[in-house]
């Protein structure tokens, strides 16, 4: 279940796990800078298909190097008119989803699909753009790119944008750089004009040391400041449901604690940006529990792996780069250790992954999941119960 390598090397029959998740990650974002100046429409990563390679993380910015961001406009934004009094956010615990899917103008903010101990992540669609969130093949990324470099080439405008919410005192705005202070319905704001790759952002505090910050890119000039600020009056609450996975862990190594999730995708900006690949959960654990206060991005964003993780994925086994052998376990330790554990049926495939573990502990984590009927969200397990033993 891994995100897909831009080697050959990923498809190749010996031996058969050969690369993890984080190290076909990291490479997927390596292709993705290479890639940036062009904004290829496969901007975003995605589980690896069997006989293909080369997908591209979602690109993200924390801020902090030279000529990633650029000065906003200072502009205040009016966002469209709200109804009389704020909208009240109900106190809600880790691993808990506050908000659904909602229209703002051009924007279509799906379901939020990530959630950790200190934000949730909803993929944004734009009207009129393409957004990518599945997985691509080189062959579909090198048709793209040579369209791209004639005048009969695509014409549809691409964006790949997220909105994550924040709980209370989570999010530092002055954590990135370049920020130009606004506002937004009356709400303290900051805005961002990304030059690399291209894009923007705009957070605001939608409550009190509460704040929501959605982020695209894109070459385009749309969506504009004005129109990500319609985000701001049209995200109300909803009644707090406690996110749902399709597996427990039943061995955690002591110390460690889980920190963030995907349902019906892997964890993290990675799981969001494939949010259409059909994977089934995912989650990250770390030691000690990272802090939820000062944030400038979700973990994970600046490319690297989260310093002393490990991380659980659960996927089809059809979105592998490795052949399934049903109801077998299998492990290998090279920069990182991974484990692969396949279904009774070979369909469903676990995988857990570290930088720091030994094998042995990882296959005791891998083989200590359990799995719930992965077609029947009824079944699931909500995330409190589902992550700790």
């Amino acid at each position: 279940m891994q995100l897909r390598e831009v080697v050959d090397v990923v498809t190749a029959d010996e031996p058969p796990v050969s690369h993890s998740t984080e190290e076909i990650i990291r490479a997927g974002r390596k292709a993705e800078r290479r890639r940036r100046a062009g904004f290829a429409s496969a901007g975003a990563a995605g589980l690896v298909a069997v006989v293909v390679a080369g997908v591209s993380a979602l690109p993200l910015v924390t801020g902090g190097q030279a000529g990633d961001v650029a000065a906003g406009t200072g502009e205040s934004i009016a966002a469209p008119a709200a109804g009389s009094g704020a909208a009240e956010w109900p106190d809600a615990p880790p691993f808990t989803f506050t908000f659904k899917a909602f229209d703002a103008g051009k924007l279509r903010v799906q379901d939020p699909i990530v959630a950790s101990t200190a934000y949730q992540i909803a993929r944004v669609y734009v009207d009129g753009m393409v957004t990518n969130d599945r997985a691509v093949t080189d062959q579909e990324d090198k048709q793209h790119s040579e369209q791209r470099k004639t005048a009969a080439g695509p014409s549809d405008k691409h964006v790949s944008a997220y909105l994550t919410l924040y709980r209370p005192g989570a999010f530092d705005p002055s954590g990135t750089e370049g920020g130009t202070s606004s506002t937004v319905a009356g709400r303290d704001a900051v805005q961002w004009t990304f030059t690399s790759p291209a894009g923007r952002q705009l957070a605001w505090e939608y409550a009190d040391d509460a704040w929501a910050v959605v982020t695209a890119y894109t070459h385009e000039a749309a969506p504009t400041f004005a129109e990500l600020s319609a985000l701001a009056t049209a995200m109300k609450p909803s009644t707090p449901e406690a996110a749902t996975l399709p597996f427990t862990v039943g061995h955690v190594p002591s110390g460690y604690a889980p920190v963030e999730l995907g349902t019906r995708a892997t964890s993290g900006v990675n799981g969001v940006a494939s949010a259409r690949d059909g994977n089934y959960g995912g989650a990250v654990y770390t030691k000690p529990a990272l802090a939820t206060t000062g944030l400038a991005a979700p973990w994970g964003s600046d490319g690297g792996n989260i310093p002393g993780s490990f991380t659980v994925f659960v996927t089809p086994s059809t979105n592998s780069n490795q052949q399934a052998e049903a109801g077998r376990t299998r492990c290998q330790q090279n920069d990182s250790t991974f484990c692969n554990v396949w279904s009774p049926d070979g369909k469903v495939q676990v995988q857990v992954s570290s930088e720091h573990l030994s094998v042995a502990e990882t296959t005791r984590i891998a083989e200590s999941v359990t799995l719930a009927d992965v077609q029947d969200q009824d079944t699931w397990i909500p995330a409190a119960e589902a992550l700790v033993p």
